[in-house]
């Protein structure tokens, strides 16, 4: 089991977070603008990335607060985390 570091809440075990979406992903400017397609690629086209990866993770069993993960997905250990808004974390 992964201890995940909230940055509010502090080393939580894994069953109490919610996985979400590829973080540092802009949402389109203006979506209606968008075609099925580009919807499409927006919403299921993400890279593959074999090593660290920005995520968004919520600590949805504590805090309830969204914030960025850097997991390696070839060992499945968290790199680093940090806050919303804060800058990505150099990782080795």
């Amino acid at each position: 089991m992964l201890l995940i570091a909230c940055p509010w809440c502090g080393p939580r075990d894994e069953a109490e977070f919610h996985y979400g979406p590829e973080a540092h992903h802009d949402h389109p400017a203006d979506p209606a603008l968008l075609s099925d397609e580009e919807w499409g690629r927006y919403l299921f086209f993400h890279d593959n990335t074999h090593g660290p990866r920005a995520e968004r993770c919520c600590h949805s069993a504590g805090c309830r607060r969204w914030f960025h993960t850097v997991r390696d997905t070839a060992h499945h250990e968290i790199l680093a985390v940090h806050r919303i808004g804060e800058p990505k974390p150099e990782t080795a």
